[in-house]
């Protein structure tokens, strides 16, 4: 479990939301042809961007959010067997209310 993970400055931490399976016409597709979804849930969050005062920036973003980031957004990281992106919050485009 990555809760063990603390990231650092204005950095969070984000799981995948799972790769859809089927297209909307109803065909399955194999693994080789799932895009990597452009959509998960935040885990983490560091301890905010550092202000030219010397304070700490808040988040936008927080614990739980469902969010969609860009296509090449973040850096890939295994923790526990878990494939996880740790990324600046200016990544994030958005948050999807539910």
């Amino acid at each position: 479990m990555a809760t063990n993970v603390n990231p650092l400055g204005d950095k969070i931490l984000v799981r995948r939301l799972e790769a859809e399976e089927k297209t909307a016409g109803g065909i399955v597709l194999p693994d080789a042809a799932k895009e990597k979804p452009k959509e998960g849930k935040v885990i983490a969050l560091g301890s905010g961007k550092l202000l030219d005062d010397g304070s700490r920036g808040g988040f936008q973003v927080k614990k739980g959010d469902r969010i969609l980031f860009a296509s090449y957004a973040g850096t890939e990281v295994k923790i526990d067997g878990e494939e996880l992106l740790l990324m600046p919050e200016e990544d994030v485009l958005a948050i999807v209310k539910s």
